[in-house]
């Protein structure tokens, strides 16, 4: 593999430069545009964004303009200088974007709105996704004038065929009636935050259309992506086979048309990067423009007295890559890769020399000036760190087609080793397959299938079908690859899924990475592994023998929850599907159990056939290796036996025991409901699934004492035919979870039913508000950990209602808007013993030191 500093080109790279740049603390100046200044405003920018809380717009602005004095008046102290610039600049933007979110007083309300229709219109199954951009004329109420809103467009109910959403394009203007909500997401491990993507694009509603007929087209599409759509379309009516979704994903950067299998494929065999508009792309066009440039200027030698050919071909390949830019969408890669060539292109103008690291750096400083907020996407911090890796260790390539296929193989090296620590924090995942893939990708589709798929684009934009043939003959040979690619990806060996790990296990792995790529004389290489095991073997916080782990995951309005001991792990239901639509099986549980390593389920419990418990099922049993499964006699889930009352089995020193239904007790959906007992030497808890009064008197009657337990899912979402007062008696429960969707339409969990609980003295915890919600039952007593509050971020919705609430100061509006009381910090088992979050019934907690913060 190429060790990067002691490579020939590392000083070629270096050597026109006259000297070296002093370390800030040596007392020179601070290149103004350099590295050092790039790296400590992405630092600031990352420090402001991982507050829990957003900072106050005065100190941010203080921030901003007292960092921009130090950068302008000292110059030796600019790196700290640009670090306060991303502090505060990045506290303004996020501040401004998370004000003009929908206010609180008009979630679930229907408005009339008139706008456009921007980028790319989703269309699936039974809905299209789009998003849209509401007029910021005064005709359009005045909170969401000129905002932007993530909207769906569903088919009524029974239609067989698709309604008038089939008229949505992009850039045409509509005036629709919407029911709108703040942007809300689900918390949990390994999870897609929904919040932090609706930040970075600045999305302040979601909602649904709610009259589709009354829906009105005021102006059909136009601009660009109009054009882009038309050109898609082109692409599919022009290549006959199935490949036509890939030509059009590498053409326009358009991957509408590519299915969960594709995306499963192209995951598995580490070719994500290759399918959409990537700054390779950018760079073809670019080279091409330039050519056409210098030969435009060879036919016409005269046009070199009025500009130089060779600053003409460059600022060509400017325009060009711009363009391009734009056409394609305006991804992160290609947006760096334009100013990068723009950076080089200037340099050239003025006939000065710049190196690969500067115009990366300048290029990153123009980003982050323009979009702080774009260090929330993933393509960001690939796109720049893996030419970062490739500029620093990359060798000068020589004439022969051998030194071409050495630097080849460096670059794969530098860059797999390089960005699998990042890609495995962000994903989740690394693609054993991968390096093999790219060997032969790389090559072929970016010289051979890319170019063509470019060519048949720019054909089709001078001509109606002039493309067609460069398009067909991409297609072609894009099916000559994908079959491999096929093979390699659907492989069980492909993908591996990793646990979450801490947000300091990054940095170190980078570390590592640096540390294996310095020149071979450097000692102490295989010590470099070490620094890779909290990243890829991270604690996984299993509990010991005889204690019991349990984790409701937040699947919205359903339930899903895992039960863990030492050795095994049984899940109990698995939350909703929508039948072409959304699945928490496959969105919410599976990515959880992934994150949590868990690799296989020793059992698997579906209490009933309702479809907010037993939908994500076949999601997660393809997922995953599952063992016995069960469900009650009659439920329309397909296991491999009934639950009875009076099962029992054990694990690792914890006992499990079925309490509900008895033999046969008939199918009565929700009252039919598996409720399982889980026993240990330190306590027991409750599963209740959807279980109603009636049963929970039955079971009072049959054995109250089995009833008693410490931890306890309240029944039936909290609903208010369920947990009457001798029921929440009996079980003396100590904490009480409660699994529900924000603002779900049956007002789950009930005030009158959580204030049962709390006035029996338990802790109430839900799903809502707390996100996740992980429970420890063992030596060191009760301990619960919420997802929100332990992984506090300044865009949580919960946690920012939350603390406007306490703010206004009024204690009963804190408990509408900040939710149910709770323990209040949420820390678990990270923080030292003195900050557990413990859980008891009025008292100090179970362990030495641990207090229970009161709710606010």
């Amino acid at each position: 593999m190429q060790q990067c500093p002691g490579s020939a080109n590392d000083h070629a790279l270096l050597a026109p430069a006259p000297a070296p740049t002093p370390a800030p603390w040596q007392g020179s100046a601070v290149a103004p545009f350099g590295i050092a200044v790039a790296a400590s405003l992405a630092t600031g920018v990352l420090a402001a964004l991982w507050l829990p809380r957003l900072a106050p717009w005065p100190l941010s602005l203080a921030l901003l303009l007292g960092g921009i004095a130090v950068c302008v008046g000292m110059p030796r102290w600019r790196w700290l200088g640009a670090f306060a610039v991303g502090s505060g600049w990045l506290g303004l933007i996020a501040g401004m974007v998370l004000a003009r979110q929908l206010p609180a007083d008009w979630e679930k309300r229907v408005a009339t709105l008139q706008g456009q229709v921007v980028e790319l219109p989703q269309a699936e199954v039974r809905r299209t996704r789009f998003t849209f951009r509401v007029d910021a004329d005064p005709t359009q109420p005045a909170p969401l004038r000129g905002r932007l809103l993530q909207l769906a467009w569903y088919d009524d109910f029974g239609a067989q065929v698709a309604g008038p959403r089939t008229a949505l394009h992009a850039g045409a203007r509509w005036r629709l009636s919407v029911r709108l909500r703040a942007p809300r997401g689900l918390s949990n491990p390994g999870g897609f935050d929904a919040e932090a993507y609706a930040l970075a694009q600045r999305i302040s509603a979601s909602g649904y259309v709610t009259a589709p007929h009354e829906a009105v087209e005021l102006a059909p599409g136009q601009g660009i992506d109009a054009w882009r759509e038309r050109l898609a379309a082109r692409i599919v009516a022009a290549v006959p086979t199935a490949s036509a979704r890939y030509v059009q994903a590498l053409a326009l950067g358009d991957t509408r048309s590519l299915d969960d299998r594709d995306w499963r494929i192209l995951r598995a065999a580490g070719l994500t990067h290759l399918i959409a508009i990537s700054g390779f792309h950018v760079g073809l066009v670019a080279g091409a423009f330039a050519l056409l440039g210098g030969g435009l200027w060879r036919l016409w030698p005269p046009l070199g007295r009025h500009w130089p050919r060779r600053q003409a071909a460059a600022l060509l390949a400017v325009l060009g890559a711009g363009g391009y830019t734009v056409l394609s969408g305006m991804a992160l890669p290609t947006v760096r890769t334009a100013l990068m060539i723009a950076v080089v292109v200037l340099a050239r103008l003025w006939r000065r020399p710049v190196r690969v690291v500067d115009a990366l750096a300048l290029a990153a400083i123009v980003m982050l000036a323009f979009d702080p907020l774009a260090v929330l996407s993933a393509g960001f911090w690939l796109s720049f760190l893996g030419v970062a890796w490739l500029a620093w260790c990359m060798p000068v390539a020589g004439s022969g087609w051998r030194d071409k296929l050495r630097e080849f193989l460096s670059a794969q090296g530098v860059a797999t080793l390089g960005l699998l620590p990042l890609s495995t924090m962000l994903f989740g995942q690394a693609s054993a397959a991968g390096p093999l893939a790219n060997l032969l990708a790389i090559p072929w589709w970016s010289l051979v299938v890319v170019p063509l798929a470019l060519l048949g684009t720019a054909l089709e934009a001078v001509h109606a079908g002039a493309g067609v043939w460069a398009w067909r003959a991409a297609a072609v040979c894009f099916d000559l690859t994908w079959p491999l690619f096929t093979a390699l990806g659907e492989s069980r060996f492909a993908l591996w899924w990793l646990p979450e790990a801490r947000d300091w296990a990054l940095p170190l792995a980078l570390l590592g990475a640096f540390w294996l790529l310095l020149p071979r004389a450097v000692p102490g290489k295989p010590l470099a592994a070490l620094l890779w095991l909290p990243l890829f073997w991270p604690p996984l916080e299993r509990p010991a023998a005889g204690e019991v782990e349990l984790v409701m995951i937040d699947v919205g309005q359903g339930l899903s929850v895992l039960v863990r001991t030492a050795q095994h792990q049984l899940l109990y239901d698995a939350g909703p599907a929508i039948k072409d639509g959304y699945d928490a099986g496959e969105r919410a549980v599976v990515p959880t159990l992934h994150a949590l390593g868990v690799g296989r389920l020793d059992r698997t419990v579906i209490s009933h056939g309702d479809n907010d418990h037993a939908g994500g099922f076949e999601a997660v049993r393809a997922a995953l290796p599952v063992g016995l499964a069960e469900a009650p006699a009659g439920a329309p889930v397909r296991v491999d036996r009934p639950c009875l009352a009076g099962t029992f089995w054990e694990w690792d020193g914890v006992r499990f025991r079925f309490l509900h239904p008895a033999p046969g007790f008939p199918y009565l959906d929700n009252e039919s409901s598996c409720v399982l007992r889980v026993e240990s030497a330190h306590g027991a808890m409750l599963l209740t699934g959807d279980i109603g009064d009636v049963i929970e008197s039955r079971l009072l009657r049959q054995a109250p004492q089995d009833l008693r337990a410490e931890v306890v899912l309240a029944p039936h979402h909290g609903s208010a035919h369920s947990s009457q007062a001798a029921f929440v008696a009996a079980t003396g429960a100590r904490l009480v979870l409660i699994s529900a969707g924000e603002g779900n339409r049956f007002g789950h969990p009930r005030a009158a039913v959580v204030a049962r609980w709390q006035a029996s003295g338990a802790e109430v915890a839900t799903t809502p508000q707390g996100g996740a919600l992980r429970v420890w039952l063992g030596r060191a007593g009760l301990q619960l950990r919420e997802r929100r509050p332990w992984r506090a971020r300044l865009w949580d919705a919960a946690e920012r209602a939350r603390a406007a609430a306490i703010l206004s100061a009024s204690e009963r509006t804190a408990e509408r808007a900040g939710g149910l009381q709770r323990v209040g910090t949420g820390q678990g088992r990270w923080l030292a013993d003195g900050a557990v979050a413990a859980v008891g019934r009025g008292r100090a907690g179970d362990r030495a030191g641990a207090v229970l913060e009161p709710a606010p």
